[in-house]
């Protein structure tokens, strides 16, 4: 393999990063309180919520990961992306107006509203571990492109560990100083890159095949890669039309609906009309990436003759070191790099977010709009980013794509999130212990599905076992954790008196 990394490459490259660190701590001045840290005053103009929204979803695993998938397989994918936006719209119109009903900063004061504290630590405290360990895969897939560059001039041992701490070095500092307001505006920035780069790489793949994109689709259409609905009924696939329609709409309706993550931007648009509007339209527009980059996959696939890879999340990064022109391919890694920079300011900025308002203020009585709270704020911050580059530094990946171990991750808490939110608003003789059971039930039992097949080679003897739960598909991971937890919550619920005859007999509805 060629490195083709030249001295405008860095350049390009260096800019980029230092341009947008510095951009990030201007956007971060005249800040007063911990609420403009987080939500920025709620001043942020829908489009660029929308955008925030995007590039959030997007990570690394967008641009490295997905090309992947349609060059060893097809468009399948595309119909978890029809399943999130349906997912959107029953949280635009359900979830989200009971969001702007006060002045919330995070998602589970939601909670505390309806069950009590308890419930709002609990629920965050899930968010948070979840967050921690999905994103930490996110920042490692960074090390891969980064690798590619730097992997002739530092050993081996050292390229991913540098390359991690290189991009936690200049997020952290402008996620430090900005808050909420230098993560949005980056992250529009960081699409416009990175829709720039997606783009070029299918001009010049084009450009590099025989009968140019004509030839390419004719050749995968031969070759059925550019199916895109897959009608099988069983649940051990994950790119079926089911799955992404009743997995993809659970998905997203949890990640959209109960993750602090994309709820904390959605809460720093100016009213629910326009939170709205970035929620929706941001479905639309994540499924035409999503279709761009399986595209580049299938070009890619055209432009390698097929030649099989080890890894799949290494031919996009590849093409770029070695066929992009000199200047581009620097455009090209900025991109990944900045999808990847605005997951992690995205996930700290959120993660400390939920430590000061769901954790921190209830132990120490202290008002929200306390200005001294903005220094623990950033305390928090720092906190967060090492303890996210930490998980980055010692994840081991074996050569499953990066995107499935993500989505993994976040898909066996996730139903147990969004069923306390349905007990909430669908069940009203429900209360806190009725959440918190339905909660640790739902995403005790997805915890052992999940790693079900893991505890097989662990455990030989239990293998016929955990044979059944070993091949379930990700997509139906929050469905099933969902309706565990509202199952036993209901079920719950009818073991005690309705709440309004435990508040007179008792004083408490929890």
């Amino acid at each position: 393999m060629t490195n083709s990394f030249t001295a405008l490459d860095w350049g390009v490259l260096l800019f980029y990063l230092v341009g947008t660190t510095l951009l990030g701590v201007w956007l971060g001045r005249g800040q007063k309180d911990a609420r403009d840290y987080f939500v920025a005053g709620q001043a942020i103009p829908w489009w660029a919520i929308l955008f925030s929204v995007v590039a959030t979803e997007t990570s690394a695993l967008t641009f490295i990961s997905i090309p992947g998938l349609a060059y060893v397989g097809n468009l399948s994918f595309l119909q978890i992306a029809a399943g999130y936006i349906v997912g959107r719209i029953v949280i635009a119109y359900t979830l989200l107006p009971r969001y702007y009903e006060g002045e919330l900063v995070t998602a589970y004061a939601l909670l505390e509203r309806r069950f009590g504290l308890a419930t709002r630590r609990f629920a965050s405290v899930v968010f948070m571990v979840t967050r921690a360990f999905g994103d930490s895969v996110r920042v490692f897939a960074t090390a891969i492109p980064v690798g590619l560059i730097i992997g002739p001039i530092v050993p081996a041992e050292y390229v991913a560990p540098l390359s991690i701490l290189i991009l936690g070095a200049f997020t952290v500092l402008y996620t430090y100083h900005g808050g909420m307001r230098a993560v949005v505006w980056t992250d529009v920035l960081q699409t416009g890159v990175y829709l720039v780069g997606g783009l070029a790489a299918m001009w010049i793949i084009g450009a590099g095949v025989t009968g140019g994109w004509g030839a390419i689709l004719e050749g995968a259409s031969a070759r059925g890669q550019l199916q895109v609905l897959d009608l099988y009924t069983g649940i051990d696939r994950p790119h079926t039309l089911w799955a992404g329609l009743i997995g993809g709409t659970f998905l997203s309706m949890a990640s959209h609906g109960a993750d602090q993550l994309i709820v904390q931007r959605l809460l720093a648009s100016g009213n629910l009309r326009e939170a709205r509007l970035s929620l929706i339209g941001s479905g639309f527009v994540v499924m035409a990436q999503f279709a761009m980059f399986l595209l580049i996959g299938v070009g890619l696939f055209a432009f390698y003759n097929g030649t099989a890879f080890p890894r799949p999340d290494a031919i996009f990064p590849r093409f770029i070191v070695e066929v992009m022109p000199p200047g581009l391919t620097g455009l090209v890694i900025a991109a990944i790099l900045a999808a990847a920079m605005s997951t992690v300011s995205g996930s700290v900025n959120s993660l400390a977010a939920a430590t000061l308002h769901d954790i921190y203020l209830p132990f120490s009585k202290r008002r929200a709009d306390d200005p001294g709270l903005l220094r623990v704020s950033k305390v928090f911050t720092l906190v967060w980013s090492a303890i996210l580059i930490g998980g980055a530094l010692l994840y081991k990946n074996e050569g499953t794509p990066v995107v499935t171990i993500a989505l993994s991750v976040a898909s066996f808490t996730y139903g147990g999130l969004l069923g306390a939110f349905f007990l909430a608003m669908l069940v009203p003789r429900a209360i806190q212990r009725d959440a918190i059971l339905g909660m640790a039930i739902g995403i005790g039992t997805m915890s052992f599905i999940v790693f079900a097949k893991a505890l097989s080679g662990w455990f030989p003897a239990l293998a016929p076992t955990l044979a059944p739960f070993a091949v379930i598909a990700w997509p139906w991971f929050v469905l099933i954790g969902t309706t565990l937890t509202f199952v036993t919550g209901i079920l719950s619920s009818f073991t005690h008196a309705p709440p309004a005859a435990l508040r007179s007999s008792q004083g408490n509805p929890s």
